[in-house]
């Protein structure tokens, strides 16, 4: 393999490098112009809805975090009915966003997680609810934060460089107890595991106890389980070997955790010391995540990308089965004493927060989007080139058509495309696109065994399902806009670099490109476990073979091709954006770059979001309309 000739565009503290932005986004906006500000209103339509992220029932209330047109927001909303805004991003800083949310059970303590433009790292504050006060503040990547007592609290802590406290190399993750009070902390999980471990505190519905998941990468699990109390009883329950495991719950002494063995789709077993029993058998459909509360369990199956509920009791029985009448997808599960609540979207109907009842789903909190389009979501199949099945989703408006296709796609880690609500999809459809949600091999949509056919050496399947799907879409005689971001923008490169006669536009977001070195940017040894170790040679030989860095050749017609990334990004390198561009540039395609300076892989504040969304529907509307040499 010849020496990597761009290198130095790894280097983001480079004059240089600095340069080489500044050059790609000033040739960028002439290349665009004016154009964006057409697409803008539209965005801040949908963006003026706001989206429910996360929610947490407590004793005071349901504490909600929401992105809305002015930033993230987070609120109660009392059981009277009173919503109440506790904390703003507005007030965290200019380009700040929260990411997350964490109540203690009687609500009195809130903790919320914020960052700088959307980085990984940054701040997680916890405050007194009642009077805002601030309690305690920690740096870094920190979540999952489960109250003991009123002074004390676990955490789980993601070590990304260096070494964690006990020597492990990271990427690792530690479980570590906290006490306020005292201003002292301490390790008390985890040193027995090393790189690339991650760790989960899952509560359950028995106050008294706790499960752990550890998990290797996206591959395989043990779970723990013993009193929340104390770490000391915290023991293995059930260990997964080759295979992933979910933690479900306790009742009694017995855990309860879905496992996904045999086909993958996952079964529910009842584990009490050394007795093993199967409560819930595999279906036919992929089970997704599952609650234990009270004496039932409440499963989500996902039946084509799209969610169902299934209630059974502590013996497998089913008790009772909810639908929706379109695509949807059940985003969160979580329960307050013995009631289960769930968030629910669509590609037309933003989060909501609802009650699951003996009969009925009944929402609690959700907002109204004024749809202006005749929008229509149904779903089509195609196959790819070894025969199997690929299933999508189109929304479109029926009324008009510009005759193009945005097709989106991702396909890795076992992540599900199911229904989502998104400013970008709703704009493109009333501007008269097509918008196609792809579901691929390597995703979760049909199990575990259907994301192993989609990882390591079987990553090229991904790559085959999403051309079969453009090959379906282009008999339709549309035009064919590729898009994905992160492991979606390594689809759309690979794609780009084997099948550029099927894209008539290619937009690459935030992207891995080159597979031979991903492992030492940032956070990348991590993801060995998924994609493979470029440094074993088995390994690195099928990861050169589709490598989209390495896989550039000249005398190739290229389609015009958008890379944008964000210099805040601080999981998927920007280099792997900069270099993939020189390397376009050098056999002379038409390729252009847009850095976004305050946005990371985590999202940005909406004002930067919309104008980068608004920048690519400009990009698209001028390259499908300009002639290329």
């Amino acid at each position: 393999m010849e020496e990597d000739p761009y290198i130095w565009l790894e280097n983001l503290e480079d004059l240089n490098v600095k340069r080489f932005i500044e050059k790609h986004n000033e040739r960028f906006r002439e290349f665009i112009g004016d154009l964006s500000k057409r697409f803008e209103n539209d965005l801040w339509t949908y963006y003026k809805v706001p989206i429910i992220l996360n929610f947490e029932p407590t004793e005071r209330g349901i504490y909600i975090l929401t992105r809305e047109m002015d930033g993230h927001k987070v609120k109660l909303l009392h059981w009277d009915g009173e919503l109440e805004e506790l904390a703003s991003s507005k007030s965290l800083g200019k380009y700040a966003i929260i990411t997350d949310i964490y109540a203690s059970e009687d609500g009195s303590k809130l903790g919320f997680h914020y960052s700088e433009a959307g980085e990984d790292e940054g701040t997680l504050r916890i405050i007194d609810a009642e009077d805002k006060e601030v309690i305690d503040e920690l740096k870094g990547v920190v979540e999952n934060i489960m109250w003991i007592d009123e002074t004390r609290y676990y955490y789980t802590r993601f070590y990304r460089l260096g070494r964690a406290p006990d020597g492990a190399k990271a990427p690792v993750e530690r479980i570590i107890l906290r006490d306020v009070s005292a201003g002292k902390e301490e390790i008390v999980f985890g040193t027995q595991y090393g790189t690339n471990y991650l760790m989960n505190l899952v509560k359950t519905w028995d106050p008294e106890k706790v499960l752990i998941s550890v998990d290797y990468g996206w591959v395989r699990s043990v779970v723990y389980g013993g009193l929340r109390a104390d770490p000391s009883t915290w023991r293995m329950i059930f260990n997964g070997r080759d295979y992933r495991a979910l933690p479900v719950g306790f009742s009694n002494d017995s855990a309860y955790i879905v496992y996904y063995d045999g086909e993958g789709l996952g079964r529910i077993l009842r584990v009490l010391d050394d007795k093993i029993e199967e409560v819930v058998k595999e279906d036919k459909y992929p089970l997704r995540k599952a609650l234990l509360v009270k004496d039932k369990i409440y499963a989500e199956y996902l039946v084509d990308a799209s969610s169902r509920i299934r209630v059974y009791d502590l013996n497998g029985k089913l008790i009772n089965e909810y639908s929706f009448s379109q695509p949807s997808t059940i985003r969160l599960m979580k329960f307050f004493k013995d009631k289960v609540y769930c968030s629910i979207e669509t590609f037309t109907r933003p989060p909501s927060v609802n009650i699951i009842e003996d009969e009925s789903i009944k929402e609690i909190h959700g907002y109204e989007v004024d749809m202006s389009i005749a929008i229509s979501v149904r779903e089509e199949w195609t196959k790819s080139s070894d025969g199997t099945p690929i299933h999508m989703f189109i929304i479109e408006d029926k009324t008009k058509s510009l005759g193009r296709a945005v097709v989106y796609g991702y396909g890795g880690f076992a992540f599900s495309l199911t229904p989502f609500f998104s400013p970008l999809v709703l704009t493109l459809v009333k501007q008269g696109y097509v918008f196609v949600v792809a579901n691929l091999r390597g995703g979760g949509e049909y199990g575990e065994k259907w994301h192993r056919m989609g990882m390591r050496e079987n990553k090229q399947n991904v790559f085959e399902d999403y051309k079969a799907v453009l090959k379906h879409i282009r008999s339709k005689g549309l035009k064919t806009i590729g898009l994905g971001s992160s492991n979606g923008g390594l689809l759309i490169a690979a794609t780009l670099t084997q099948a550029p006669e099927l894209l008539d536009v290619a937009l690459i977001g935030y992207p891995l490109t080159d597979m031979l070195r991903f492992h030492k940017l940032y956070i990348g040894n991590l993801w060995t476990t998924e994609y493979g170790n470029p440094d074993d040679p088995k390994d690195r030989a099928f990861l050169e073979k589709y490598s989209p860095y390495h896989n550039i050749k000249r005398g190739v017609k290229y389609p015009p091709t958008l890379v944008f990334t964000g210099l805040h990004d601080d999981r998927v390198h920007p280099g792997h954006a900069f270099k993939f561009v020189a390397k376009l540039e050098e056999v002379g395609a038409p390729v252009y770059l847009r850095v976004e300076t305050v946005s990371g892989h985590r999202g940005a504040s909406p004002e930067v979001k919309i104008k980068e969304l608004a920048d690519i529907i400009a990009f698209m509307e001028k390259a499908v309309s300009t002639p290329w040499q």
